[in-house]
């Protein structure tokens, strides 16, 4: 495990270490995640190892900006409700309403590249106009791997409100894999050192950690599902989500 503080961070170091597979963990609005590019499947499989996680377990990802989420998700009007709501573009100062970015994860139906043109027949021109901007400047390697998208062909998005996650998925110009950094079952780590324990005597281990410093804690981000027109909440945590 390669440390790496703050102040030698480069990046584009880190960007191209994620592109030739490597694992790391960062810092989230949340705790420490551990993650990869969402795109790299054996990438994704050594995560799950590192976290002795079931396979059969799928991985949440982490976007900049509901934009990308929209190049992987099958959009709706309900979407882009919760999306309008909770994954606003940072406004100085916010309204008093607003919730900062991160604090709610979306599960939803992935969408390929393949699918784009069967589902844009479903959407408003809006929404078909929207799909084809973000489709033309994806890349062609451009889907999910196994590992994020769950059994069902659902996947857990959420908009980070931190800057270094947000950074790093925006150079990569692909979602990160985002999952605590500590082995299945134990405490969500703050520090450096809570990651180290967890991963020391391990023979699978992160390829780098960021150390950000210590991380304050925060509530877990809610999740939800969106079904048609239907939300429905799976986890409660800093958001209370109504009138859905």
């Amino acid at each position: 495990m390669r440390i790496i503080k703050l102040d030698i961070l480069d990046i584009g170091d880190i960007v191209e270490m994620l592109k030739k597979g490597q694992t790391i963990v960062y810092p989230t609005e949340t705790c420490y995640g551990l993650g990869c590019d969402a795109r790299n499947v054996e990438a994704v499989e050594k995560v799950a190892k590192i976290k002795q996680r079931q396979a059969n377990k799928p991985m949440l990802v982490v976007v900049p900006d509901a934009a990308m989420a929209l190049r992987y998700l099958e959009w709706s009007l309900k979407l882009q409700e919760l999306a309008d709501k909770y994954w606003f573009i940072r406004r100085s100062p916010p309204k008093a309403d607003e919730v900062e970015p991160g604090a709610l994860t979306v599960v939803g139906k992935a969408l390929s590249l393949r699918g784009v043109a069967e589902a844009t027949t479903k959407q408003s021109t809006l929404f078909r106009r929207l799909l084809d901007c973000f489709v033309a400047r994806a890349p062609r390697n451009d889907s999910l791997a196994p590992g994020v998208v769950a059994s069902d062909g659902t996947v857990a998005f959420r908009v980070t409100s931190h800057p270094i996650a947000a950074r790093l998925s925006r150079e990569l110009d692909a979602p990160l894999v985002s999952t605590s950094a500590n082995i299945s079952g134990e405490e969500q780590p703050y520090s450096v050192e809570a990651v180290q324990r967890y991963f020391a005597s391990q023979s699978d281990q992160p390829d780098i950690i960021i150390d950000a410093g210590e991380l304050p804690r925060r509530a877990p981000s809610t999740i939800v599902r969106v079904i048609g027109d239907r939300v429905e909440v799976l986890r409660q945590g800093e958001v209370v989500v109504i009138n859905f």
